[in-house]
């Protein structure tokens, strides 16, 4: 089975959503503006995508994210998936969210800011990076927790192995957010926890282009060319 993927990254996560419990395989084709997880442009599809769905491509496995949340002691715990990151940011009111970061049970800080990222190598060409994360290759299963615009409190991005867990804890008057993958948008009370973590689902994706290609097109996307 494949999933064919025809849009941007936005189409790309969200066939990562329908693929997570079957760990079924996405060919992307890019008709958004930057695609750094489509394989095809619209221009090569017609070429090159008859030898993908031979086999003659290559599996691309890209580390995922687990995050539990509770959203009070007396709800159940749920749990999502994500391929590029997890983030928790303010709400409707412009004001910043106080969250409390722990990683492996040791406290880290407490985030003065519009939000935290937890971010994926996948992910961390995308909101991680706007929010001035460095860049992971593709296949490194390290993660990234950063602050976004932080006021009066730790501004650095910290790199985690995979075996670390972050706990984040809203402590904010106002409601906060968590959004997965930019498409699971969840309300958030003062003192709900998102445990994040490496998660044993990985996305998968199938390549033609080889995987050094990878640092050629970096700078070109960044840039917005196709």
């Amino acid at each position: 089975d494949l999933i064919l993927s025809i849009g941007g990254d936005g189409t790309i996560l969200r066939a990562a959503q329908v693929a997570v419990a079957s760990q079924t395989p996405i060919i992307g084709i890019n008709l958004g503006k930057l695609g750094f997880m489509t394989e095809l442009s619209a221009d090569e599809a017609k070429d090159k995508l008859p030898a993908l769905l031979e086999g003659k491509g290559w599996l691309d496995e890209r580390a995922m994210l687990e995050a539990e949340l509770r959203a009070t002691e007396s709800e159940p715990p749920r749990t999502f998936y994500a391929l590029n990151d997890v983030v928790v940011a303010r709400g409707a009111i412009a004001r910043v969210v106080y969250v409390e970061a722990s990683i492996d049970g040791e406290p880290l800080t407490t985030y003065k800011a519009d939000g935290v990222i937890v971010a994926t190598a996948t992910g961390s060409t995308g909101y991680s990076l706007a929010a001035g994360g460095p860049i992971l290759h593709p296949q490194a299963e390290e993660f990234l927790l950063s602050p976004i615009l932080p006021h009066l409190s730790a501004a650095y991005t910290v790199v985690l192995p995979a075996t670390a867990v972050v706990r984040l804890r809203i402590t904010t008057a106002h409601q906060a957010t968590l959004s997965i993958d930019g498409h699971i948008n969840l309300p958030l009370d003062s003192g709900a926890v998102i445990t994040v973590r490496h998660s044993s689902n990985t996305g998968h994706f199938l390549r033609i282009h080889p995987e050094a290609a990878f640092y050629s097109s970096l700078e070109q996307k960044l840039k917005g060319k196709q």
